[in-house]
């Protein structure tokens, strides 16, 4: 018989029955298997002998050993260096356990050469895994023998009994001889010890060193470490560097780096255990410090010291510092003070809290999770004590301390320890710190109470500790106007409630009432107080959301959503702990809805906030699903359906479905950023969703988002990109769970409905689409990959991880494609999964026997992804054909590349030639780099991906030229080395994440690869070689896309040690230096050598600098002095290329040197106000930019416009000083003459254009004809222009006027603006020329030019076109859009603003064009009076505020009026009678202004709140939620009613006023006898009804209901004179005038028209009775509500001269208040009183 199995068990049995796992499982089962390999668990490692002769011998005489057994076993022992006896005991377990081929074959197998070595590299890897799984057991053992919880805790803890004594002794004796270990060789162990062998033994090396480590930092977690032995192992692991100085370290590698990690943690933890922090805590407590064990020996403390002395260059020291520091600070506080403080003073130096909470957070990712516990228990007791020992503020940053401590009550026990604690003692300190400043910080206590939920006890402690919070934090940069404070300024007291928030009114806050308490302490942010204001947190958690509904589309959202993040967080780990607390928190939860749909409606949605948010729903839905659907439903995050859906055909078209706001944040943030939070956490909540039985009309409309799933997802997760390793299988994972519970939901019974359902639409789409294919290829991974996978982590036991992720997801794949054969309808055709999955390859090979070989590769993780992108191996032609001709020989071909381009003796330009093919294959062929990458992946410490370069990575040849070491050597010449930098510059721009994790973390990359900007060019007599300006182009490239892409707090240390370096060494001003003399010199020299390198390298420093201008904190160029230098460098070297127009090479570079400009102008705009005048060096590049060719500088002479617009706003013309006015007038007026004439050609051009058109519907030419735009050079000219004449209007305009003399720009702006207008194109140029015209309109000069020049033949006709054309009808024109958008209604009244402009400042000399205006527009005008009743606008009341303003001022005028146009004159008079109607009948009925404005000017206000004030089903929201929703909906509503109001009220003033022109003066027609009636209408019919209607004419009673409704808005405002008012003191002084304006020019139209009423013999003396009677009894009760509001103090008046008196306006402040007969308006009313009662 061949094999001959052994009856010893095997260490991997031991451990599967030690766990339960096995058949068996009673505890005297376990017991006895314990007795019999005790003795093997306490060897150790030292179970598995050397060879020796003696076993040789007993082998070769064991007859019971087959001969080829015995040959094999030989070389086994050989090869493993391993007794000879036990050879064959693995090898007889190798056979029995994993073994895979049959026992027929293994004959075979051991006698041919080839299968018997892969034979044997097996056996070797299941010998390792053997000891891998004997010191599990050990650690089995140590874990669980004091767990009361654990089933065998007895038999485990006599079996610890019996090793208690020497295991630490054997395994510390064992890891000693393992550092010591020398590396095998092919001559000690054979021919097989090649290489990847050794590596391989290395590897088990330090996994061995881990466990054993591991195995005695559980021991003397229970067991006590004595003084000797602690001094002992701080010696072996200084010699040992903590894991760093092995023996073998040459053979360490990146995939190593966890391994020696964990070496450093265990041998830290190790030694802080030994010091036994606890009890010294505990002595410390108790003033009993000498019975620690350390206290009667002084002779280890002090070699202790001095050994310790010398720690400090790694991280790992850290811990050890820290507890030794407390020890000798708690034993001997007098003796060795000095060595004390200074290992302090490294221990913080070594940032030991951050190495903390990343060493817990390493050690529960990768390893046993009892041993994580353990670690946090040895750490909460190190941080309790330190806590209580020393000042917090001693301790460096609290944010990393805080950090530090959530780790630790990671683990539950921890958490209820805590709450059991004292609060004034050890962690709670911390607890307490956190409060002092919260609300401030937030973060630092919602971090410490989201880390101490753990039950439902801790939960319920949580959730009352924040409803009863009694402090309050807050920061004041200086001390506020309403608190008091003590004399020593360190109590402040509240003079005034204070809302904590800016929410309205109705809305939830918080009231700090009166006089609270605060205590005061200065720190660097400013005054710090802590209020003594009792308050519940969820309170205030909920004004914070509300805070982030308000500012979600503002700059501000970034600081609230960090704010609102751990709110979130808070809420959805306690909700998940405790689910009773829910209703409590219904205020919360009831916003998240609209906070999601907020917050994924907005241009850069904060990611991380709307993860929580779903997260929340998540666990909501768990126990509510129907309620939170019907709630989500209506955020639209959910992809939804725009039409219903019918039939399957519909569905899988994706015919009318949307995908919603996730959809978009999927491809539009989630897939370019590479991190897909929200994806897992939406897969989370549609997988509970589906889970929660929903009702057959919800589930379906579940469909949209399982088809955005099976059709987008699930086809092409594995194709995105993802910065996260593990992230990938997750989302598979997640995607395939999904599926799995649709398939098994149970059925709706349906029948009669044709629509499809949930599991009818997954059961189509797997079978027919690629959703099918994607699961096979899932399912193709292989069992041999799982292997390899779960080898591979470096995990102490079975955690969860990247192999159990995907054992999970292949078990789901295959779960999946049973259900779908099993329901799928029965059908005559295969179904496309049905082919796929019988389908079989050329050669025997089917796609899962692919999948399955590349996965069987073991020792090189990366190996997988790299062959699939081998299928897209670079070549010009198809995709895949250049690999397939390769072949098998493709491996061969990249190493005869790389062996090449390594060589030192090969040709340059062959080496050159490779790295730009790379550099090519970077961006177009994936599958060709990754094959010459050859990255090596392992699991990272957060189950991220961690890269290495393999064997043969071209990686390796390029960090070697960019060694600073090899540059200057022959083999690597400056173009090879600007190759090199150009192959990783491709890799940066196509964000090759692999390499790119590989480069930043390889030692000294940073440094070498930017050498280059700390050399030195040549001088302007040498020029540098050109590819040396491309080296250094290509490393500032790499910087600003690193520095772009990679957050800040990401960034290597490195490379902010190199922007350090950048600065500190006055590199930037070198560069621009530099850039600048380049420039000069290529315009300098005829040649133009080095124009292209010197282009790139422009470019480079342009993108550095515009990249510095939004990331000045990591470049590191925060200093204004440095700025302006680096600005005017730039300024010289733009002027430079712009001032040589004849040259085009050089004008280019001047374009790309605007751009710059340009930016910085704008971004550096504080640092360039003090800088040297720049409007002079503009000014001359304006010049020269003219000069060339137009159509070549259409783009830089609209961004030289733009610099000037921006040079003006940030330095004006630097004191009055105007010496380059002229001529920069001159030169922009030449621009817009130019400009317009160039426009007048094109709109004609594209007007005839448009007429060819037959059946054209359209009114406006097609978008991409038309040259007006925006940012064009003509609107910027014009706009520019406007800002010089704003500044000329010092001087009167004369430069403005001499610069008209000289070139016809008006005559030139007009002809193109009346085109325009006929012609209804160029809108922006019509808006600028419209602005530029009325800022000339305002001095007499301008005015007169513009008049003079024809703006009226211009103007007056063409716009009628503006709103009279096919589609433009009246109501067209009075459209209700947003007030500032460019439109044409926007043109007229800008044109009616110009007219009122003109006619106020020219007066007499321009009535004749202002009345033509008029007549032309008297229709316009009339609609425009009339439209206010039926639209409220602010648009339609803006254009009717201007005409009544353009018609105040036409009024002066009436009787030119009068004769030129009566009639119209008339019909204005009576349409503005109506106008003060209908104004007055608006402002007095708000109720109906606002019904007006919600039917028919409904987009002018919020549309937001409108979802949450639906009403809710019975069970559903609580009305609580309703009411305030509907309150925030009434006070948005209020405020846009007082918008109009205010609108109003100003047309009503003017309007007023305008009348008053129209009928006799007050004073002229009460005193004047004789005056001529027949001048003057009668305006209003005498009647006192207040009927405000339109049906009813304007009468008496509509000014008398006017003034009453201005005296009541005056009342109004009155009474909300309060501190906390929103309205400013000024707007409210602003709107009293306004109502006193109203009220003077209403009473004196009223007594105008009465007193020429009385007067009229035409009137019947019976109506002049009723006359006198109704204004004798009305202005009476006018008379006493005016002397009573005088009292109180009346407002100022802007027409106050106006009246016949003048008006006294009262001191602010004093006892005295002027008498009434002092008022004006009251001695008008009095004095005709006392005319009408005679």
């Amino acid at each position: 018989m061949l094999v001959q199995f052994k009856n010893d068990m095997s260490s991997r049995q031991l451990w599967t029955i030690l766990l339960g796992r096995s058949a068996l499982r009673e505890p005297a089962q376990i017991e006895a298997e314990l007795d019999r390999h005790w003795q093997r668990l306490l060897q150790g490692l030292s179970y598995y002998k050397p060879p020796s002769t003696a076993s040789a011998d007993k082998l070769k005489a064991d007859k019971d050993v087959a001969a080829p057994m015995k040959e094999f076993g030989l070389r086994i022992s050989k090869l493993l260096a391993l007794d000879e006896q036990q050879s064959v005991q693995i090898l007889q377990s190798y056979l029995q356990e994993d073994y895979r081929g049959t026992r027929d074959t293994l004959k075979t197998v051991l006698q041919d050469e080839r299968q018997s070595q892969a034979l044997l590299l097996k056996i070797a890897e299941y010998y390792y895994e053997e000891r891998v799984c004997l010191l599990r057991c050990v650690l089995l053992l140590l874990t669980y023998f004091q767990d009361e919880r654990h089933p065998y805790m007895t038999e485990y803890a006599a079996c610890v009994g019996k090793l208690e004594k020497d295991l630490v002794s054997k395994y510390r004796q064992q890891f000693e001889d393992l550092i010591k270990a020398e590396a095998p060789t092919w001559e000690t162990h054979g021919n097989m010890m090649t290489d990847g062998q050794v590596c391989r033994w290395f590897r088990q090396c330090l996994r061995e060193q881990t466990l054993l480590l591991e195995v005695m930092f559980l021991y003397y977690a229970y067991f006590e470490m004595p003084c000797a032995e602690l001094l002992g192992f701080a010696r072996l692991f200084k010699e040992l560097g903590f894991g760093r100085r092995q023996t073998n370290r040459h053979l360490v590698d990146k995939s190593m780096d966890t391994l020696v990690d964990r070496i450093g943690y265990f041998s830290a933890l190790i030694l802080v255990e030994g010091m036994d922090i606890d009890f010294l805590h505990k002595c410390a407590l108790e003033d009993r410090t000498d019975q620690h064990q350390f206290h009667n020996t002084p002779e280890i403390c002090k070699e202790m010291d001095q050994m310790l002395l010398t720690f400090g260059d790694i991280p790992h020291h850290g811990p050890v510092l820290l507890g030794w520091v407390l020890l000798r600070h708690t034993l001997s506080p007098e003796e060795g003070t000095a060595a004390v403080t200074r290992l302090g003073l490294i221990t913080l130096q070594l940032s030991v809290f951050s190495y903390l909470t990343s060493m817990l957070q390493a050690l529960s990712s990768t390893g046993n999770n009892c041993t994580a516990s353990t670690a946090r228990m040895c750490i909460y007791g190190l941080l309790s004590f330190v806590i209580t020992s020393f000042e917090e503020d001693t301790l460096g940053s609290q944010q990393h301390l805080v950090n530090a401590v959530c780790e630790v009550l990671a683990a539950p026990s921890l958490a209820e320890l805590f709450w059991e604690s004292k609060p004034n003692m050890g962690l709670g300190m911390i607890l307490d710190s956190a409060v002092g400043v919260f609300p401030h910080k937030p973060r630092p206590l919602l971090q410490l109470l989201t880390a101490l939920l753990s039950d439902k006890p801790t939960a319920k402690k949580v959730y009352m500790f924040l409803d009863k919070m009694s402090i309050y934090a807050e920061v004041y940069k200086h001390k506020p106007n309403d608190v008091d404070s003590s004399d020593d300024e360190t109590i402040w007291r509240r003079k005034v409630p204070k809302l904590v928030y800016p929410l309205g009114s109705g809305q939830t806050n918080l009231r700090m009432p009166l006089g609270v308490l605060g205590q005061v302490s200065v720190s660097a942010e400013g005054f710090v107080v802590r209020w003594e204001y009792s308050y519940s947190c969820w309170s205030l958690f909920t004004c914070e959301i509300e805070m982030l509904l308000h500012v979600v589309s503002t700059a501000d959202v970034l600081v609230h959503c960090e704010r609102v993040k751990p709110i979130l967080d808070l809420v959805h780990q306690v909700i998940s702990t405790d689910w009773s607390v829910s209703d409590c928190l219904l205020p919360l939860t009831s916003r998240i809805y609209m906070l999601l749909q907020r917050l994924t409606s907005v241009i850069n949605p904060p990611v991380d906030v709307i993860t929580s948010c779903v997260n929340c729903l998540t666990v909501l839905a768990a126990r509510q699903p129907g309620k939170v659907w019907s709630s989500l439903h209506h955020t639209g995050f959910l992809p939804f359906t725009s039409s219903p859906l019918t039939n399957m055909a519909q569905c899988i078209s994706a015919d009318g479905m949307r995908a919603g706001n996730y959809g978009n944040l999927l491809v539009l943030i989630e897939q370019p950023r590479g991190e897909y939070a929200v994806t897992i956490a939406f897969l989370k909540l549609v997988t509970t969703l589906v889970k929660g039985q929903l009702g057959s009309t919800q589930s379906r409309g579940l469909i949209p988002c399982v088809l955005l799933v099976l059709k987008e997802m699930l086809p092409t997760y594995h194709k995105w990109r993802y910065n996260t390793y593990g992230v990938r299988e997750r989302i598979g994972c997640l995607i395939l769970e999904l599926v799995h519970a649709i398939l098994n939901l149970s059925p709706e019974g349906e029948a009669q409905d044709s629509a499809p359902t949930l599991q009818a639409l997954c059961i189509y789409s797997l079978a027919n689409t690629e959703a099918g294919q994607a699961v096979i290829n899932i399912m193709a991974v292989g069992v041999d990959t799982i292997d390899m996978v779960l080898s591979a982590q470096p995990s102490s036991g079975g955690s969860e991880g990247p192999g159990q992720v995907l054992i999970q997801t292949v078990k789901l794949a295959f779960s999946v494609t049973n259900n779908v054969l099993r329901l799928k309808p029965a059908s005559d055709s295969m179904s496309p999964l049905e082919q796929a999955l019988t389908q079989h390859g050329g050669h025997g090979n089917n796609l899962i026997a692919v999948l399955a070989k590349y996965i069987y590769h073991k020792h090189d993780p990366a190996l997988p992804r790299l062959a699939i992108q081998l299928l897209k191996r670079l070549a010009s032609v198809a995709p895949m054909s250049v690999y397939a001709c390769l072949g098998s020989d493709a491996a061969a071909i990249r190493d005869a590349f790389l062996t090449r381009l390594q060589s030192h003796t090969e040709d340059m330009r062959i080496k050159v030639m490779i790295l730009e093919f790379l550099t090519v294959a970077v961006e177009t062929q994936p599958g060709l780099i990754e094959l010459f990458l050859n990255l090596e992946v392992k699991d990272g410490s957060e189950g991220s991906k961690e890269f290495s370069l393999g064997k043969w990575s071209c990686l390796a040849v390029v960090l070697e030229l960019l060694d600073c070491r090899q540059q200057g050597q022959y083999w690597c010449p400056p173009l090879l080395q600007r190759s090199a930098l150009a192959f990783l510059h491709a890799l940066w721009t196509d964000r090759r994440d692999s390499a790119l994790c590989v480069l930043r973390t390889r030692e000294k990359f940073w440094e070498n690869l930017t050498t280059p900007l700390f050399g030195t060019l040549p001088s302007n007599s040498d020029t540098p070689e050109p590819c040396v300006l491309e080296s250094c182009a290509f490393v500032m490239k790499i910087i600003g896309l690193e520095v772009y892409y990679v957050h800040k707090d990401s960034l290597e240390a490195s490379l902010k040690a190199v922007l350090q370096r950048l600065w500190s060494q006055r590199r930037y001003e070198y560069w621009s230096e530099s850039v600048r003399s380049l420039v000069c010199g290529v315009c300098e020299d005829d040649s133009l050598r080095s124009l292209n390198e010197t282009q790139t390298l422009i470019s480079a420093w342009r993108t550095l600098l515009i990249l510095s201008t939004s990331h000045s904190d990591v470049m590191q160029l925060t200093e204004d002095s440095v700025r302006c230098k680096l600005f005017m460098d730039v300024l010289e070297g733009t002027k430079a290329a712009l001032m040589v127009p004849q040259s085009l090479p050089c004008l280019r570079l001047g374009s790309m040197m605007t751009t710059l400009l340009l930016v910085l102008l704008k971004q550096w705009k504080s640092e360039l106000g003090s800088a040297p005048p720049l409007l002079p060096s503009l000014s001359l590049m304006l010049e020269s930019v003219l000069q060339a060719d137009p159509r070549l500088m259409e783009r830089t002479k609209a961004k030289l416009f733009s610099c000037l617009l921006s040079a003006l706003q940030i330095q004006g013309l630097n004191g009055g000083e105007i010496s380059q006015l002229p001529q920069l007038l001159l030169c922009v007026c030449g621009t817009i003459q130019d400009e317009a004439l160039a426009l007048i050609d094109s709109t004609r051009h594209m007007t005839q254009s448009a007429e060819v058109q037959e059946d054209s519907m359209e009114t406006d030419a097609p978008r991409n004809l038309q040259t007006d735009q925006r940012d064009g050079v003509c609107v910027l000219a014009l706009h520019l222009c406007k800002e010089l004449c704003l500044v000329d209007e010092d001087g009167d305009g004369e430069q403005w006027l001499l610069v008209v003399r000289r070139l016809p720009v008006l005559a030139s702006v007009l002809s193109a603006l009346e085109l325009s207008l006929r012609s209804r194109r160029n809108l922006y140029f019509t808006e600028s020329a419209l602005h530029l015209l009325l800022t000339l309109a305002r001095t007499p000069q301008g005015a007169a030019a513009v008049a003079g020049a024809g703006v009226l033949q211009s103007i007056c006709l063409p716009l009628l076109s503006v709103y009279e054309g096919p589609t433009n009808g009246a109501t067209q024109a009075f459209s209700r859009r947003a007030q500032d958008a460019p439109c044409w209604p926007g043109v007229y009244r800008l044109c009616v603003c110009l007219m009122e402009s003109l006619l106020k400042t020219l007066r007499y000399s321009f009535i004749n064009e202002a009345l033509d205006f008029v007549g032309v527009h008297q229709e316009r005008i009339l609609q425009c009076l009339n439209a206010v009743r039926t639209v409220q606008s602010l648009a339609c009341l803006d254009e009717a505020d201007h005409t009544v303003g353009f018609l105040l001022q036409l009024s002066a005028f009436t009787k030119e009026w009068q004769f030129h146009l009566p009639q119209l004159l008339r019909d204005i008079q009576v349409n503005l009678c109506y106008l003060c109607q209908t104004c007055t009948y608006l402002l007095h009925s708000k109720k109906m202004l606002q019904h007006y404005l919600q039917a028919k000017n409904g987009e002018a206000l919020p549309q937001g709140p409108l979802p949450i004030a639906r009403p809710q089903r019975a069970g559903g929201q609580p009305a609580a939620k309703a009411s305030s929703a509907a309150d925030e909906r009434e006070e948005v509503e209020l405020k846009a009613v007082q918008v109009v109001q205010c609108s109003l009220l100003k047309i009503l003033s003017k309007t007023l006023n305008t009348l008053q022109n129209f009928t006799p003066d007050c004073c002229q027609i009460l005193l004047d006898q004789c005056m001529d009636l027949a001048e003057y209408r009668s305006l209003f019919v005498l009647s006192f009804s207040p009927a405000l209607d339109s049906d009813s004419a304007p009468s008496f009673g509509t000014l008398l209901a006017s003034i009453n409704v201005a005296l009541t808005m005056l009342g109004e405002v009155e009474k909300k004179k309060e501190p906390a008012s929103a309205v400013s003191s000024e707007d409210t002084q602003a709107l009293k005038s306004l109502l006193m304006f109203t009220m003077e020019n209403c009473v004196c139209v009223l007594i105008s028209q009465a007193v020429r009423c009385l007067k009229d013999s035409s009137v019947p003396p019976r109506d002049k009775q009723r006359l006198k009677q109704e204004l004798s009894s009305e202005l009476s009760t006018l008379f006493t509500s005016l002397s009573r509001f005088f009292r109180r103090g009346s407002p100022s008046s802007p027409a106050g001269g106006l009246l016949p008196s003048p008006q006294t306006k009262p001191p602010s402040a004093g006892p005295k208040v002027p008498a009434e007969g002092q008022e004006p308006l009251v001695q008008l009313v009095q004095a005709f009183l006392r005319h009408i009662q005679r």
